[in-house]
């Protein structure tokens, strides 16, 4: 029945980034806005969001070994070419960094937080000697909101204050109910772009797995299986091939991931966990594509009700996802799939995010090994019961309370978050 507009909305909400998406944000609005002055580029202000900032503070930009919203919008003027949109820098060089940092050492980059109640904004002005440009880029990590240029609007459809963290309007028809329902009859052959996200962010994991990216969370579990001191089971699988993604997207590894709601951490721990599940269990092929589309429309359901940008781990939303995918995969119906969602949510809610950065592999690794274990437990006819903490009666119900905690119960969380991330002392 919503065939059309579940496939829309999974082309719309999956998307190829390379490397962390705050920072291709930031790189992307400051190449657009490139295309719109001449002459030699004399001052670039960055104005963003404090969620932006604390996610472009820390992780790896990829082709550089370095990090920062100074650095990312650099790169995006020198070298960016916005029509990729998240994948603004790919191709960059040597040079290509050298110029960026000339243009930091000169102090021709400032970056301040913006004074906006949204979640997700960047604003960047570029100044030459000739003109100038103004673009936002707000709501969405590519979706350009506003354009100036020398003082004329060539494009302006800013939205409100505050409306950028509800789609529930947009996406009515997504409920648990609607996407069993879809997952069950859609036709496989329609899931080209979940079959891209296997390939894509199974690739990246296994790089992850083989070479030495960030804390190697992904390959230590792998060499401890090896050594006889963890065991080859299906959490073990799911967290080293998970965890190893992570690790080599969030240290600046070249391979792009199919990202989910506007993360590629998100996108990969919906996806992998599934996936390390499925081929240890042998499922064939069309039965892990449902499953991964199951786990990726639910992460994407929850992220309706939490925000795309949160003070609460991401990772909790696409880890719900795959335990209900790994539910799937196990012979789970929708009943399963409620009490995994409920173990789930009545144990990794609370995780606070606090940016992105290498131990984010860390992160994914819980969520993962949780997902597994919530799913046998849904399996056996166990799930938290609705006198426990924010757990309701059904799973719509919990995910509603999970979404009241992060709309109105985390509003300092993210500026204390980013105070102590700025003002802290290193070394």
């Amino acid at each position: 029945m919503y065939d059309v507009e579940f496939l829309g909305l999974l082309e719309k909400e999956l998307v190829v980034t390379l490397g962390c998406t705050e920072p291709m944000a930031i790189a992307f609005a400051a190449a657009l806005a490139k295309t719109y002055v001449k002459g030699e580029v004399t001052s670039i202000n960055v104005f963003a969001s404090a969620n932006i900032i604390k996610n472009a503070m820390s992780v790896t930009i990829p082709g550089t070994k370095n990090s920062g919203v100074n650095l990312a919008a650099a790169l995006g003027v020198i070298a960016g070419n916005s029509t990729k949109g998240l994948e603004v820098l790919e191709g960059l060089s040597s040079l290509d960094v050298e110029k960026a940092r000339s243009m930091i050492r000169e102090e021709r980059v400032t970056v301040e937080v913006a004074e906006t109640s949204k979640k997700l904004y960047i604003e960047v002005i570029l100044a030459t000697s000739e003109s100038f440009a103004r673009v936002i880029v707000a709501d969405e990590h590519t979706r350009v909101a506003l354009i100036e240029v020398d003082g004329q609007t060539i494009l302006n459809t800013l939205a409100e204050e505050g409306k950028d963290d509800n789609e529930e309007t947009e996406y009515s028809f997504l409920s648990l109910d609607s996407i069993w329902d879809f997952v069950q009859a859609v036709n496989p052959e329609d899931l080209t772009i979940i079959k891209k996200a296997i390939e894509l962010n199974k690739t990246i994991g296994l790089e992850g797995l083989f070479n030495e990216y960030g804390l190697q969370v992904g390959k230590t579990i792998k060499e401890n299986i090896r050594k006889g001191l963890f065991a080859d089971d299906l959490i073990t699988r799911a967290m080293a091939l998970t965890a190893g993604a992570s690790d080599a997207r969030m240290s600046g590894c070249p391979l792009p991931v199919m990202g989910n709601s506007g993360s590629g951490n998100q996108g990969i721990s919906a996806t992998l966990p599934v996936v390390a599940v499925g081929e240890k269990l042998g499922a064939a092929e069309d039965q892990l594509i449902r499953a991964v589309a199951l786990s990726n429309l639910i992460a994407i359901y929850i992220k309706t009700k939490i925000g795309r940008l949160s003070a609460l781990c991401g990772a909790t939303a696409s880890g719900s996802g795959a335990s209900c995918g790994i539910t799937y995969l196990l012979g789970g119906g929708k009943n399963e799939i409620q009490r995994a969602i409920q173990n789930m949510q009545g144990n990794v809610a609370g995780m606070f995010c606090d940016g992105a950065k290498a131990g984010c592999a860390l992160k994914l690794s819980t969520c993962t090994s949780t997902a597994v274990q919530s799913a046998i437990m849904a399996m056996e006819g166990l799930a938290i019961q609705s006198t426990d903490g924010i757990i309701e009666q059904t799973a719509e119900q919990t995910i509603a309370n999970l979404g009241r905690l992060a709309t109105q119960g985390t509003k300092e969380v993210d500026r204390i978050i980013l105070d102590i991330m700025v003002n802290k002392k290193v070394g």
